[in-house]
């Protein structure tokens, strides 16, 4: 019987493999049978530079070890390299099952200190590049009806971290992404999710102590990438991952109050702030429609009360 984590015959592309994270979600994919796209532009943590060797390096790795595997340079900020990639996957392979979105830089600043050419960028690289390769996928994946895409999100998106506004902002984009296309996608057996790792990678260097840094190995972060691309893979989730420990993170909907005086609905809003965030009961919308039915459903609860 074959496992759940079998990926024989699935073709991956993982974007920024050629090192820390990339590397060994190529790696650990490859072992469970996986062809591998092992695509990195092989520059600098700030996205400078150019080094196809990288890529290759990591191919290599993988092939010596038994594996298939390609090697890709092209730069997923720009559309044409990334549909030109694609073509030639499909050409060699006949198409792509799984996308890990995994590519990203830093540029670190206070938003006060920050140029908008810096914060652009970095949408650039971590948020634009995975809807193009995405958007790449998308078709082939609704025509054979199986896809699975994990965006690399992060803590700095769904919990905030000071100097990364850009950083953050672009990581909080791909949850939004990610819930839409698990939506959309759905139907045709497409499964999409969002990773945030906590790993050792150059984005830590110089941050913490050694000891912490190995407690943070990538290749204890990985597992997750594999659940989320297997065959039983879940849809719309937000997985934490980092030293061996493994969280589901959500977007929750509080209680919350109801009032029909919008005179005084400010004060009553500052005043009732407890009762607002109190998380008893707190809910998941199944949809942002569903979201907004809630507050209808308060309005009208109110009014069959009042008649």
């Amino acid at each position: 019987m074959k496992k759940p984590t079998d990926l024989a015959g699935r073709v991956a592309l993982i974007t920024g493999a050629g090192r820390g994270l990339g590397r060994e979600h190529a790696l650990l994919l490859a072992s469970h049978g996986a062809k591998v796209v092992v695509n990195d532009i092989g520059g600098s943590i700030k996205g400078q530079g150019r080094e196809g060797s990288v890529a290759e390096a990591v191919a290599q790795e993988i092939r010596d070890l038994g594996g298939e595997a390609m090697a890709s340079t092209a730069s997923v900020t720009e559309t044409a390299e990334v549909e030109q990639m694609f073509s030639e996957v499909e050409a060699a392979w006949g198409g792509v099952d799984i996308v890990v979105a995994n590519a990203g830089i830093l540029r670190d600043k206070t938003f006060a200190k920050m140029s908008l050419e810096d914060f652009r960028t970095v949408l650039d690289v971590n948020l634009m590049g995975a809807v193009h390769c995405a958007k790449a996928a998308w078709e082939g994946m609704r025509e054979r009806q199986y896809g699975r895409i994990v965006f690399t999100t992060s803590s700095s998106g769904l919990y905030g971290n000071f100097g990364q506004s850009n950083y953050g902002a672009a990581k909080m984009a791909l949850v939004g992404l990610m819930q839409t296309l698990a939506l959309e996608g759905i139907s045709r057996n497409i499964r999409v999710n969002c990773l945030a790792p906590a790993a050792a990678t150059r984005m830590l260097d110089g941050l913490f102590p050694d000891d912490i840094l190995q407690a943070l190995e990538p290749s204890k972060v990985s597992p997750a990438v594999l659940a989320l691309v297997s065959e039983d893979a879940p849809t719309r989730k937000i997985i934490c991952a980092g030293a061996g420990g493994f969280e589901q993170a959500d977007i929750t909907l509080s209680q919350g109050i109801f009032t029909t005086d919008t005179e005084t609905a400010a004060e009553m809003i500052m005043s009732q702030w407890d009762q607002i965030s109190d998380q008893t009961g707190q809910v998941v919308p199944e949809t942002g429609q569903a979201q907004i039915e809630r507050e209808l459903n308060k309005a009208m609860q109110h009014r069959n009360e009042t008649v």
